[in-house]
Parts: C-alpha cells; sequence; structure tokens
C-alpha cells in the first residue's frame, strides 16, 4: 500500500507534471517540486522529528510544504490538526501539512492546488482560472457581425485581454443597434494576426462560436444602464451577476 507522501509524488507528477529534485545531501527526504516556467516552488515535501512540529514523537514525520495566498488563512489552517505553520519556511504564508493520514487527501491535494496557483505565473493563472462571462462591443462600423453570423455560426473575433477558450462572450452591438444581440462561447484563443488601419488595431484573434440570439429591444443600452449598472461597454468587461441571470 503507498504512503501518503508516494501517492501525494505520483499525484504532482500525473497533475502538474513535476518531478521531485533533491537539492540538499544533508537532507535526502526533502523533495522540491516546482513550476515548469517561472522555476518557483510550489511544494516542499519533508521529514523532520516530529518534536520540531510540536508533537510528542521524535520519529521522523513526512509533511509538506505549501503556500497559502491568504495570511488570515494560512493562521486558521496552522490552528486545525494535522496543519502547522511552514517548517523553516515561516514567510510567505507557508504552512506544512502532516502525511502521517490525519488529514485526508483530498484536503491535501485541495491546498496543493491553492499553493500551485499562488505560486504560477501570470499565465498560468490565467490559464487555471474558472471560465468567466465578458461582455464585449461590436462596432458595424467597421465589421457587421449580423451578416457574418448569418453565414457561419463560428467566426473570428478580435482577441479580448484577459479572455481564454471556454469564457462565454455576449456581443453589445453599438448605435444605432445599441443592445446585446448574441451570447457565444470562446472556441479558440490566440490566434496571430496583424491588422492596423489607425483605427482598428489587433495582433491576434480569438474563434467565438453562436449559442444564442436576443432581441434587439431585450437588453438595449438604457435597459443595461437603468437595471444593471453598466453604463458603457468600449471593451471587454465583466458582468454583474443580476445580469447574468437575466441572460440565462
Amino acid at each position: 500500500m503507498q504512503s501518503f507522501r508516494e501517492q501525494l509524488s505520483a499525484y504532482i507528477k500525473e497533475k502538474y507534471k513535476a518531478s521531485p529534485e533533491y537539492l540538499w545531501g544533508r537532507f535526502p527526504g526533502y523533495a522540491v517540486y516546482r513550476h515548469g516556467d517561472n522555476q518557483k516552488w510550489f511544494a516542499l515535501v519533508m521529514d523532520v522529528p516530529g518534536n520540531k512540529l510540536g508533537l510528542e514523537t521524535e520519529e521522523l514525520v513526512d509533511i509538506v510544504n505549501v503556500k497559502i495566498a491568504d495570511p488570515f488563512l494560512a493562521d486558521i489552517l496552522a490552528r486545525q490538526e494535522g496543519f502547522f505553520r511552514g517548517y523553516h519556511i515561516r514567510k510567505g504564508n507557508w504552512i506544512s501539512i502532516s502525511l502521517r493520514g490525519e488529514v485526508e487527501f483530498d484536503v491535501i491535494s485541495r491546498w496543493l492546488e491553492e499553493s500551485y496557483v499562488t505560486t504560477a505565473s501570470a499565465k498560468t493563472k490565467q490559464a487555471r482560472r474558472p471560465a468567466k462571462e465578458w461582455i464585449i462591443p461590436a462596432n458595424p462600423k467597421y465589421y457587421d457581425v449580423e451578416a457574418a453570423f448569418s453565414k457561419e455560426n463560428e467566426i473570428d473575433w478580435k482577441q479580448g485581454k484577459g479572455i481564454k477558450t471556454g469564457d462565454t462572450v455576449f456581443l453589445y452591438v453599438a448605435a444605432p443597434v445599441s443592445a446585446i444581440l448574441y451570447k457565444c462561447r470562446v472556441t479558440k484563443t490566440d490566434i496571430p494576426f496583424r491588422f492596423d488601419n489607425g483605427d482598428v488595431h489587433m495582433t491576434s484573434l480569438m474563434k467565438i462560436k453562436l449559442l444564442k440570439r436576443y432581441k434587439p429591444e431585450q437588453f438595449t443600452f438604457d435597459v443595461l444602464s437603468e437595471r444593471y449598472g453598466v453604463n458603457a461597454v468600449r471593451g471587454p468587461r465583466g458582468i454583474p451577476e443580476s445580469l447574468s441571470e437575466a441572460l440565462k
């Protein structure tokens, strides 16, 4: 039967594609796991004497050190059974979690994910965030989106900053329509494309697939402003929860 330490090592290798690094000859049981891009540590597995953690034993205890984004949360966790202040790395909200069995593996994996995201590069954080909803503008002066969707249900669109594959975008068609007309799913992003005519500048495209149409009178600019507090759509923006519910 695998120990929690062995199970954790296999889990990290499968999910995060990271292998253990043994950096200290004096401590052969210390294994570092780091990100492939920014090389930051997201986990440090150690075997330390239990009395160093405040336990009533001098036997070696396997622990994993992980980083928590919220210092208040790290403080709360360190008070729970099987959790300790970060051993030897107390700064930066690190905590140690026992691998003896007091803490269930799914709980350990949850805080491992927290540490992975907390220490990740901006690119990795963006890739791992949950799907999001956006309102994006569509100016008929530059592109006839209505004609495009009459021919195809998936079209190319200017890449919006922060938008990733799997996100939902609602197209707000500017004057003379001035209303949200389309709900779309982003199916691909970061398609290389260069265009600049002085008014429109693009360096990449994304593909959006039509999911739903709205009547022009449903979500007009006045409705968006008066009911949902959306007073401008000049670029990609998030959606208030009340509007999100209405659009469903």
